[in-house]
């Protein structure tokens, strides 16, 4: 049976080996662009790729009318099938994504690969630390895969734009939950956000809260019983945080809760107050 949400160390452990098992190490950091790479190279998963958060998971260009975009705004659906080929992704391959920071960066890509319509993701339960905990090898040599076939197909996600959210604002169709820590949710931590605050309306949700003290992901029943409160639907439900990466930890929680549904905003608030005329709160709800 395919893995779609999580896979645990043990797991992974014992089909690690298999031809058609691609596992990517997603490690980043959001302060310094070079330290996914460097503690890839110092050591990683056995036949584990890097996939890096600014080089490929991202396309920095501004938009068509020269706009900004956000952090890391989503490359083409196209580039990004292109990128899963040479890491030698396949139709039928399983892929295991982890970090190192509780799933932060990893359900980016998990995200990212059901949005090309690749369902056969998962994320590591407990990320880099559980795979040592078993006993799990780190090594040096980096693969050399054979090119994947893998093409794109429907994708089981969906995004907003700004202009979505700004109609939000009007409408109060969806709920909008930021992924954020709550010191910048009320606009009081700018050391990431150069503008202070949230899209109004928002709610909180640090991605955080979807794991355990020790770092694996909370049950099924307990994540259910945490975003109920806070949503009227998931399909009315949209997900925005910093820059579009943390925001995908919710979407993986709110899909091991069986909450499946929510859009993305992956512009999130990097692109939303870049805009002056965007209206912005703060502080406490």
């Amino acid at each position: 049976m395919p893995y779609t949400t999580l896979i645990s160390a043990t797991e992974l452990k014992s089909s690690a080996n298999q031809a058609n098992v691609i596992v990517l190490d997603c490690r980043a950091e959001l302060t310094d662009p070079r330290a996914g790479a460097i503690a890839y190279a110092a050591g990683h998963i056995p036949s584990a790729l890097h996939a890096d958060a600014d080089l490929h998971l991202s396309d920095k260009s501004p938009g068509p009318n020269g706009e900004f975009r956000g952090r890391h705004p989503l490359p083409t659906q196209e580039a990004f099938i292109e990128q899963l080929r040479h890491w030698g992704v396949n139709s039928t391959s399983q892929v295991i994504v982890y970090d190192a920071h509780g799933g932060m960066f990893a359900s980016r890509v998990w995200w990212m690969l059901r949005w090309v319509g690749h369902t056969d993701v998962a994320l590591l339960d407990g990320g880099l630390a559980a795979w040592q905990s078993v006993g799990g090898a780190l090594v040096t040599e980096v693969p050399q895969p054979a090119r994947g076939n893998i093409t794109l197909r429907p994708s089981t996600t969906t995004t907003v734009s700004a202009a979505d959210i700004m109609n939000n604002l009007a409408t109060h169709k969806c709920t909008v939950l930021d992924a954020r820590a709550a010191d910048r949710f009320r606009g009081e931590n700018e050391t990431i956000d150069p503008v202070a605050g949230r899209i109004p309306g928002a709610k909180n949700r640090w991605f955080k809260n979807n794991l355990r003290d020790d770092g694996h992901f909370k049950t099924a029943d307990q994540l259910r019983t945490e975003f109920q409160p806070l949503i009227s639907s998931p399909h009315e439900t949209i997900l925005q945080c910093g820059s579009g990466i943390s925001a995908c930890h919710n979407a993986l929680a709110m899909e091991i809760a069986g909450l499946s549904g929510a859009s993305l905003y992956p512009g999130s608030w990097s692109e939303w107050s870049s805009d002056s005329s965007r209206p912005v709160a703060i502080g406490a709800v």
